[in-house]
């Protein structure tokens, strides 16, 4: 099957930021275009704003005149509902009110022919319960576009209970043809992205919540070491502390307030004050003229040890081995024992598995990065108990390295470790459930939240067995749940690597990520 015809026009319902930039994209697509609001006169001005976007295009050498005069000519605004009538789709972009979107969509089926695809852009409402309104919920679908819509590649196409698979299939590849990236996904909570981006926020919250690091430091160290382009403080700040808040607990209420999807006391405090990030100039960090930027936590210059023993095979560190080397810094191995990094004395830098320093005799942990060549901050932590010695030696490796180096409290897991390893196991487990793809969960979270990895590639690149241990670990310290393994984890730390992708099939700007409802 293929998309939607350009001859057919494309009806949008709602005329707010997210309206206007749905329209822009199907009225470039070359489809005509119908704008409904509402409010009497908004469609009109909403078609002019739309008008104004297209010849700033041209203004930016990014279109034609020629083109940009057509696409204008194509653009309408209906006064009636009823003027909706000749739409091959319609997409609703109106209230996050599933009451007041089913009164919408059964008053659009007594008006569309019956060939016309009805959509919604619903970002955590159940395509399912709005559809239930419907005598055809066959030709319902959800179509969840990302802030801003003509610049973010990615759409969720969301099949509810009742969907027709050749309506999804019509939808995904009038998105493709939209020049966007489309993604399939069945009716569950927060579909993929506002699922699986979870963690993300939480695991930094939480990390403050237990007195780790500050925020600035936990942003900086997810940044500059986990190859994330913004840190969840700085981009909850971006979003809307309410707004984010609000999807999180949406997500943890429908999936009956699991562990897993736990909300942040200290960002609920944050909102019960006001301080809602850039829109009220203050959030995590201020906004005021004058207000100083954040600054992470960085240790004083150490010395490096001049030489080291490497005790087994560092896994996802072994790049470290020869980055010592090119150092300058002597470097022996032992095969047998480990894994970590033997420093003088008898202290040991180990990669972050879940368990804490003060367990053990005099041990420092590094947290888990990207690319640790690429890296330009590494975290430690260390309890009260390591010795003085020992964390001044593991912070002058990484100096010696050509890292700056952020001391942490003796958390679990650390900070990107934690965090990757609780994105793999929620991507896993919506994987299991047939909540979407591999393949599409990983396209999802790259093209819609800018991750550097997909959860599962980043699977496959640490080891199978890597996010299973860690968050078994994890949450022998930290029990109730939230931390326990998936049985979707536990199963994938057992299959077979090459079969990783058996059942996959076929499903951008450089942002931030900061999607409006993350």
């Amino acid at each position: 099957m293929t998309g939607i015809e350009r001859s057919r026009a494309v009806a949008v319902v709602g005329t707010g930021t997210m309206g206007q930039g749905i329209a822009q994209v199907a009225l470039l697509a070359g489809h005509p275009v119908l704008l409904y609001d509402a409010l009497p006169g908004r469609a009109g001005e909403a078609a002019a704003a739309v008008a104004d976007r297209v010849e700033r295009l041209v203004a930016k050498g990014r279109l034609d005149r020629a083109d940009a005069d057509a696409a204008i000519g194509r653009i309408g605004a209906a006064a009636e509902l009823a003027e909706l009538a000749g739409a091959g789709l319609v997409i609703e972009a109106i209230l996050e009110d599933t009451a007041v979107k089913r009164e919408l969509f059964a008053a659009l089926e007594g008006v569309v022919a019956p060939d016309c695809v009805l959509a919604t852009n619903t970002s955590s409402l159940s395509v399912t319960e709005i559809a239930a309104v419907l005598k055809q919920p066959g030709r319902f679908v959800g179509l969840h576009f990302f802030n801003p819509a003509p610049l973010l590649p990615l759409v969720e196409v969301v099949s509810g209970f009742a969907t027709d698979p050749a309506v999804a299939q019509r939808v995904h590849d009038t998105a493709l043809a939209w020049g966007k990236t489309p993604v399939r996904c069945a009716d569950t909570p927060g579909f993929i992205v506002n699922r699986l981006a979870r963690p993300f926020y939480a695991e930094a919250f939480a990390v403050y919540e237990e007195r780790g690091a500050d925020p600035a430091t936990i942003d900086a160290v997810l940044r500059e070491s986990g190859g994330f382009k913004m840190g969840p403080f700085e981009l909850t700040d971006l979003i809307g502390q309410d707004v984010n808040e609000a999807v999180t607990r949406s997500v943890w209420e429908s999936f009956f307030r699991s562990p897993k999807f736990l909300p942040s006391l200290a960002q609920r405090r944050l909102v019960q004050s006001g301080r809602l990030g850039r829109k009220s100039g203050q959030g995590w960090f201020s906004y005021e003229d004058g207000a100083a930027a954040p600054r992470p936590h960085t240790a004083d210059p150490e010395e490096a040890p001049a030489a080291v023993t490497v005790v087994g095979d560092l896994g996802p560190a072994a790049d470290l081995v020869d980055l010592m080397a090119e150092a300058g810094i002597e470097v022996a191995t032992a095969e047998t024992g480990g894994p970590y990094i033997q420093l003088p004395g008898e202290g040991q830098l180990v990669l972050a598995d879940g368990k804490t320093s003060v367990e053990f005799a005099d041990v420092v942990y590094f947290d888990l990065a990207l690319d640790y060549a690429a890296a330009t901050r590494i975290a430690l932590s260390a309890s009260p108990d390591t010795s003085p010695e020992t964390l001044a030696a593991a912070v002058g490796l990484f100096q010696k390295l050509g890292k700056q180096v952020s001391v942490i409290g003796d958390v679990p897991g650390m900070i990107v470790a934690r965090t990757v390893a609780m994105l793999i196991d929620l991507a896993a487990d919506a994987v299991e459930r047939g909540a979407a793809t591999a393949e599409d969960v990983d396209t999802a979270m790259r093209k819609g939240v800018n991750y550097p990895m997909g959860p599962w590639q980043w699977h496959e690149t640490l080891g199978q067995d890597w996010a299973y241990e860690l968050l078994h670990n994890l949450d022998e310290r930290c029990p109730g749940g939230r931390y326990a393994p998936s049985l979707a984890l536990f199963k994938a730390s057992y299959a077979d690597p090459g079969a990783a992708h058996a059942e996959d099939v076929d499903g951008a700007a450089d942002g931030s990520g900061a999607e409006a409802d993350a």
